[in-house]
């Protein structure tokens, strides 16, 4: 991730052709809207894929469903029975390994993306953070667009996809780190886990835009699902670099002259780095940074933990579409409308988390908290989601709640507190390094989740959910020395307010 305040020429470039227009909040208020909609927009277009392989992979019998023809599945959608072309499936995914090759796919996306966060922060310490995540937006439309392209041009090789979606990877990676950096540029400690919970609701905007998006440019072809979506962010990202302003000082601000005019209480407004701004950083090492007091247990946790998310962010839809619900299936563009649901819940999730997690300090107990609250969820809805519409509705929204919070917990609020660890003297070469550790961890098991449901769906989708619960199970585990540091010091805590209250000569005498 990038560091939160700009270097060098970086800085001095953007002050000789800005200066500051408006009032420091409508600033403040600009980045806000324009990073939620830059990230989610990369979530739009992430989305899709789940979107489409119904689509491109017709279910079979390998899947240990009944062999139902096309029609069946899309009869609640006439424009879908007149294109033939989704009546059929399309090469090379509509074979027996079809639903393994989409495995495959999704797994290439996610290790280049996993690949590209240790590298992303780095880079953003080198160059403009608006250029870098201009140049990530228009790369991730342009490889989005060309996967749509296949549909048009007609292409059927397995190797023109695979590659499509490396690149795209690549593109994806900058994002997170981009955005992140700019928000730490312009707001502060206060309430940390609750304002990037609720910032951090464009992953789930961005999925249920996504979703939408996708479903309904189904009946046109499913190229339009991917060209949509990327036209959309390619268009936010020329936004972005004409109107994003990466720091308070790259537009004119003092930050000595400023944070005068506001009174010492309100610590919002206070940088989340302190100290050295003026001095070149250090970078701190790679394997340093992995012995950073939470870093190893917190990175770990977020590989189970995004293993969960991903899976379903990719394979929702799929399932959906695959199961009889109340004894009728969904045609494949509802069961993609539907699995918004999730990222619903997933909104609701990240707040909760953020604000239970400010509320008690307790980032750790809160995480885990939730990943052990998601295992019965995850059971209930295998087995009661096929019951009726409301309760699949009701359980995704739960399931999404519950999976969706420690994720977005650990991804925003954990990583600034980590990256600004006492230990590390206000090292802003520090804060990218940590961050990048986390959520490039993290970015590989949502890299093997998805890739092991390719497989393991073919056989069973009751292997699929052990596997999540199992991966929650674990995720929660890892959390356990920190649960229970964290628990200490609460009890401690309590104990010397105790202690100082006993000993309280007023309280004596009123006592008597």
């Amino acid at each position: 991730m990038a560091p939160l305040h700009d270097h060098g020429s970086n800085t001095s470039s953007n002050k000789s052709i800005r200066k500051v227009v408006f009032s420091f909040k409508t600033y403040q208020a600009i980045v806000l809207l324009l990073t939620f909609f830059a990230y989610a927009s990369y979530h739009a277009t992430r989305k899709t894929t789940s979107i489409v392989k119904g689509v491109l992979d017709p279910r079979t019998t390998q899947l240990g469903f009944v062999h139902w023809t096309r029609s069946y599945f899309l009869k609640t959608d006439h424009h879908e029975l007149q294109n033939s072309k989704l009546q059929h499936g399309w090469a090379p995914f509509d074979g027996v390994d079809g639903t393994a090759m989409l495995g495959e796919i999704d797994v290439a996306f996610l290790a280049m993306y996993s690949l590209g966060m240790y590298f992303a922060g780095h880079l953003g310490d080198r160059v403009d953070l608006r250029i870098l995540l201009t140049m990530g937006m228009v790369g991730t439309g342009l490889f989005t667009t060309l996967f749509g392209a296949g549909y048009w041009l007609n292409i059927h090789s397995f190797y023109y996809f695979l590659v499509v979606q490396l690149f795209a990877g690549v593109f994806q990676s900058t994002g997170w780190p981009s955005v992140v950096a700019v928000v730490g540029n312009w707001f502060g400690k206060s309430k940390r886990g609750l304002i990037m919970g609720i910032w951090n609701a464009h992953t789930s905007v961005g999925n249920i835009a996504g979703s939408i998006i996708g479903s309904a440019c189904l009946s046109y072809g499913w190229g339009w699902s991917f060209a949509v979506p990327g036209f959309l962010i390619t268009f936010v990202g020329l936004m972005v670099f004409l109107f994003l302003p990466v720091s308070p000082e790259a537009i004119g601000f003092e930050k000595e002259e400023y944070l005068l005019k506001f009174p010492e209480k309100d610590k919002v407004m206070e940088p989340l780095l302190e100290g050295k701004t003026d001095t070149e950083d250090k970078a701190i090492g790679f394997f340093e940074a992995w012995r950073i007091p939470g870093v190893a247990p917190f990175a770990l946790c977020l590989f189970f933990s995004k293993l969960v998310a991903y899976t379903f962010l990719y394979w929702l839809p799929f399932y959906i579409s695959d199961i009889a619900i109340d004894g009728e299936f969904l045609s494949d563009s509802m069961a993609g409308t539907l699995s918004t649901l999730f990222d619903v819940g997933g909104v609701i999730g990240g707040i909760l988390a953020g604000h239970i997690s400010d509320r008690f300090d307790a980032r750790a107990l809160t995480a885990a908290c939730f990943m052990y609250c998601a295992i019965p969820a995850i059971y209930l809805y295998r087995i009661y989601g096929s019951v009726s519409l409301y309760w699949n509705i009701a359980l995704m929204l739960v399931n999404g709640m519950l999976v969706n919070g420690p994720y977005a917990l650990i991804t925003t609020a954990v990583s600034a507190d980590l990256g600004t660890h006492s230990s590390l003297d206000g090292n802003s070469r520090a804060l990218a390094t940590v961050t990048a550790i986390i959520d490039g961890t993290g970015s590989v098991g949502a890299a093997i989740g998805p890739l092991l449901t390719g497989y393991i769906s073919a056989k069973s989708w009751g292997a699929v959910f052990i596997m999540l619960m199992g991966a929650a199970l674990v995720a929660g585990l890892l959390l356990t020395r920190l649960v229970v540091a964290e628990l200490s010091t609460k009890l401690e805590s309590v104990r010397l307010k105790e202690a100082g209250s006993l000993s309280d000569p007023n309280l004596v005498a009123h006592e008597v």
